[in-house]
């Protein structure tokens, strides 16, 4: 029996939370992933759905592949982006995704994890979130990938074992993240370096994805001491901004304001021993949410 687009529509908005979560970790960007769902239901409708036994494993196999068309064309494209490219911000109180309910969903969110998955290869990226994230077995992600459960195997070890690298630099928990958070952006606004510079690890990193949009460090600001007197010359005490607290992509973040032009960006951190190891700044504002 054949079904009724209206049917159809039905059946993909039922899954549509979990396609679209799977769809923005793959890609990093809410934008994207909303296009990506929008093909998806143009091949549903087109498809004979009464042979599809199962449609949620159906569709996560058209999104995942979709989505990996995208990051292949994506490569290339990057390297014209102006500055470092950052993961486009999504709040998530409510989360568009469904539950974060399990550590694995709300972790494989952070800004801090996909930007890591950036460095992994399309089908590396596709194993880790599916296997990480959903838990799939080995053989449905070989049908999803078309490939070997051997082969997916040996992908995922490869991705876990890039991400574990890099992991060890963001491992504080929620509450200490609120607390580095906040510590930070009041010693900057007072302009005080030295507890700026405490705040952070001799090795911290500042990423600022301005996409050539709006002012912003176009290469990665390195070391505490550079990284405190930079953002004190952003927030210090002669510069006025406002401070909405939000949850972005599963964890504390910040909406910041600029008086002068209403500017917005948003800021995260990544945090290890009581330590910042990662400053996440986006300004772009293609990426940004819309304003209230």
């Amino acid at each position: 029996m054949t079904t009724t687009a209206a049917e159809a529509a039905g059946a993909l908005q039922a899954h549509r939370p979990m396609l679209l979560g799977l769809a923005y970790r793959l890609l990093g960007s809410r934008h994207d992933a909303e296009d990506v769902l929008q093909e998806t239901y143009l091949r549903w409708l087109g498809v004979d759905r009464s042979t599809v036994a199962e449609p949620r494993r159906y569709l996560s196999r058209v999104v995942t592949r979709l989505a990996l068309d995208r990051l292949r064309a994506r490569q290339a494209a990057r390297e014209t982006y102006v500055g470092p490219w950052l993961p486009e911000p999504v709040p998530t109180e409510p989360s568009p995704f469904g539950p974060l309910d399990r550590a694995e969903l709300r972790d494989s969110l952070s800004t801090a994890l996909l930007h890591v998955l950036e460095r992994l290869t399309p089908p590396e990226r596709a194993v880790y979130v599916l296997r990480t994230a959903f838990d799939l077995p080995y053989t449905e992600i070989a049908e999803i990938l078309d490939r070997t459960p051997q082969d997916c195997r040996q992908l995922y070890h490869r991705a876990t074992t890039r991400v574990h690298q890099e992991d060890r630099r963001f491992t504080a928990s929620r509450p200490e993240r609120e607390r580095l958070l906040e510590a930070f952006l009041a010693a900057a606004r007072n302009g005080d370096l030295a507890t700026l510079t405490h705040l952070m690890a001799a090795d911290v990193t500042a990423w600022n994805d301005g996409g050539g949009r709006v002012r912003s460090a176009r290469n990665p600001v390195r070391g505490a001491d550079r990284v405190a007197r930079y953002y004190a010359g952003i927030y210090g005490p002669r510069r006025a901004w406002t401070a909405h607290r939000l949850e972005l992509n599963g964890e504390p973040a910040l909406l910041l304001v600029r008086g002068s032009d209403g500017g917005r960006y948003t800021l995260t951190v990544a945090a290890a021993a009581g330590r910042i190891t990662e400053v996440y700044v986006v300004g772009n504002p293609e990426k940004l949410p819309p304003a209230d």
